[in-house]
């Protein structure tokens, strides 16, 4: 194992799955450029497992993707509500970014805050925990990136196409069209649309229950409200000014549209307890739109230097139709068209340059964030607000390699954060340092040590409930800070009998100062029930470890995470001392098997995921009667047939939850709440049930 390879194995990480038929293939060029042509690179904190054609899994949301990547779960089933959490912190403490985009927007507390298709990526890049001044933020940092005509273009092809139609038969079905080509010698071009048509799905078992384990009156075991269309369009452009620049230009145009739930993160328990309480409807038109137009900038400018530039704007609407309001004359006042937008834009630079035995990481960011909510009521009253904030960092870090075996990682991060929102008109200023310790103790052991310090100003008004026409001003509000500390040790060696063996172990400690809850409730001078706020200093402790074996056409990979929470609170709220974040999830064990028949041209995968229940406990934002969570089980199969009689062309079936289990996300909404007007209200957001599912593609 080179120190170059060394150092990013520190960190743990998998991919969603490993198909090896590239590697063992040798004896047919074709075919192995036939299977990684429409390929998905999953790297987590630097670690690179091999590139993966995520075809197998014929993932859908991104949770197939990546929650058997140790300390990242996917939380939200439905379309509007794809979750990240890392180490059971949210999207909001994450740096999520498309294509160098920003993405990070709090749009609903009742949908996620990132909208994408999985089969639209060419890569995804995970940072577990902030390990350095490179990315800000508190959790870590998600990077995704769209496919381009030079990574699809194959050998001297000038164009090529592919075709893709899917069924699921607890899911819908999509198409997928993509074309790509190289317009002239330096200019090329990738065209992708894919629609889907989404089904309401049925729970494991087919019975929707409640808390109780009984049946919930007035259902047949399908969750009603998922039932809509999601459009997805990317157009890029590439070109290569140079061999040693380049320029990308792209536009994606995500939509998602349908007759939804009001709260598309709640089960259809607690929908149908209030809807029957209201006397209202169920269903309520929503439309989501995202728009994002990127100008990536590449450089080499010398042998031992690069740039990146990405300059961005992402455009994010919610819209729902809430004129049924008016069946119940009671709510009429609140029957009209709910509109809220938020805007995204900005720079992001990165440079890298080696000099001897200094590699120096550099930068900045500027990112503009502004909001605006429209309610158009039908009595013709009208409600808008909008705010805005804006976030400027600066970087330098230097991976210094006093010896052979030992380098020395500092780095120093500077962060302005203007913010004019109706909670505070403020400016929070930071100066974050960062220094890692690595140290080769063999060829194949490695060991590394971090402190980063973290840095996060206080969050932007929720968009769709009044993007902050509703907040409470709370000018003494301070700015996130803490420490993110991690030490960790791998190996990998060709041992064991194994052709290649991989084990490591990291542990971590986050201590974040001063953290800010949404929902405190504030001092009798305030004369709200709620208002946002510093609690106390919430410290996240636990560890993540993996273990791969791969030996002929067979690879394993085992992995295990665990994280734990705890709140230390201010004496104001003393009443949430001990409280957990609500995200928690129990310890995580992820087993995945894919194993290669090279003279079949065949491909099959087994993964599965256990999750150990939560007890009953304090928590932030939870249930409030029993926040308790039930373990659960899943297994996944899939296969992947290539044949070479028919070049270009892929089958591959599969079933997801092959033994239809009834479970829900710990990262999800769960638990039994109680509300003065509802009563008890089960929360569990549902997961799909049993999911049998056929995709065939063809290439030319």
């Amino acid at each position: 194992m080179k120190k170059k390879a060394l150092f990013p194995a520190m960190i743990i990480s998998t991919v969603a799955s490993t198909v090896l038929a590239e590697e063992t293939m040798q004896e047919d060029k074709q075919s192995i450029e036939e299977l990684t042509v429409w390929a998905t690179q999953i790297q987590a904190s630097s670690l690179n497992l091999k590139e993966d054609a995520i075809a197998i899994k014929q993932a859908d949301h991104i949770s197939d993707l990546l929650r058997t990547i140790p300390g990242i779960d996917v939380g939200g089933a439905h379309s509007l509500n794809q979750r990240i959490t890392i180490r059971s912190m949210d999207d909001k403490d994450l740096r999520i970014t498309i294509d160098g985009a920003n993405q990070n927007t709090y749009m609903y507390h009742h949908m996620g805050n990132l909208q994408i298709h999985a089969d639209i990526l060419e890569s995804v890049d995970i940072e577990i925990g902030t390990n350095s001044v490179v990315n800000g933020g508190l959790g870590g940092a998600v990077r995704f990136e769209t496919k381009s005509a030079r990574q699809l273009l194959q050998d001297d092809d000038q164009f090529g196409a592919r075709l893709q139609t899917s069924y699921g038969d607890n899911y819908g079905k999509s198409y997928a069209f993509t074309g790509f080509g190289q317009l002239t010698d330096t200019l090329d071009v990738l065209a992708y649309y894919n629609t889907i048509g989404r089904d309401n799905y049925e729970v494991g078992g087919n019975r929707i229950e409640g808390a109780d384990g009984t049946k919930i009156p007035g259902t047949d075991g399908e969750v009603k409200g998922l039932e809509g269309d999601v459009k997805d369009a990317l157009i890029k452009f590439g070109w290569d000014l140079s061999e040693t620049q380049r320029f990308e230009l792209g536009y994606e145009s995500y939509e998602d549209e349908g007759d939804y739930s009001y709260r598309p993160d709640m089960g259809l328990a607690t929908d149908l307890a209030i809807t029957n309480s209201l006397n209202i409807p169920l269903l309520w038109p929503t439309e989501f739109s995202r728009d994002t137009l990127t100008l990536n900038y590449d450089l080499l400018w010398s042998d031992h230097s690069s740039l990146k530039v990405a300059l961005f704007t992402t455009k994010s609407e919610l819209e729902r139709d809430e004129r049924a309001w008016a069946s119940n004359p009671a709510f009429a006042d609140s029957a009209g068209i709910i509109t809220g937008e938020a805007t995204n834009s900005g720079i992001n630079v990165l440079g890298e340059t080696e000099l001897d035995r200094h590699t120096l990481t550099y930068g900045l960011e500027r990112i503009r964030y502004e909001t605006d909510y429209d309610a158009n009521y039908a009595n013709g009253a009208q409600d808008n607000s909008s705010e805005e904030a804006t976030n400027l960092g600066l970087f330098i870090q230097d991976r210094f390699q006093i010896t052979d075996k030992f380098a020395l990682i500092p780095g120093l991060r500077y962060d302005s954060y203007d913010l004019d929102s109706v909670v505070t008109d403020d400016t929070f200023r930071e100066t974050t340092f960062a220094l890692a310790g690595e140290y080769a103790l063999t060829d194949n052991l490695l060991f590394k040590v971090s402190t980063t310090q973290l840095f996060k100003g206080p969050e932007i008004g929720e968009v769709f409930v009044g993007a902050g026409l509703f907040d409470t001003a709370n000018p003494g509000i301070d700015a996130e800070t803490g420490t993110n500390n991690e030490i960790s040790i791998a190996y990998e060696d060709a041992v064991l009998g194994a052709d290649h063996f991989s084990a490591g172990i990291t542990y971590f400690k986050t201590n974040i100062d001063d953290y800010i809850y949404d929902y405190a409730t504030p001092p009798p001078s305030v004369s709200e029930s709620a208002w946002k706020d510093n609690i106390g200093d919430m410290e996240i402790d636990g560890f993540e470890a993996y273990i791969g074996y791969e030996i002929g056409h067979l690879t394993t990979l085992l992995t295990f995470a665990k994280a734990e929470s705890e709140l230390d609170a201010f004496s104001d709220y003393a009443d949430l001392d001990g409280a957990r974040l609500d995200r928690q999830q129990g310890d995580t064990l992820s087993l995945n098997i894919d194993y290669d028949i090279p003279i079949w041209n065949l491909a099959l995968h087994w993964d599965v995921l256990m999750v150990d229940d939560v007890d009953t406990g304090l928590d932030l934002d939870g249930a409030t009667l029993n926040n308790a969570k039930d373990d659960f089980t899943v297994h996944n199969i899939s296969a992947r047939w290539t044949p070479k009689t028919l070049s270009g062309f892929a089958l591959t079936v599969g079933v997801d939850n092959l033994f239809d289990e009834f479970y829900a996300s710990q990262s999800s909404r769960t638990g039994v709440s109680f509300h003065p007007r509802f009563g008890e209200l089960y929360l569990q957001d549902y997961e799909p049930g049993r999911n049998a599912k056929l995709t065939v593609s063809y290439t030319f």
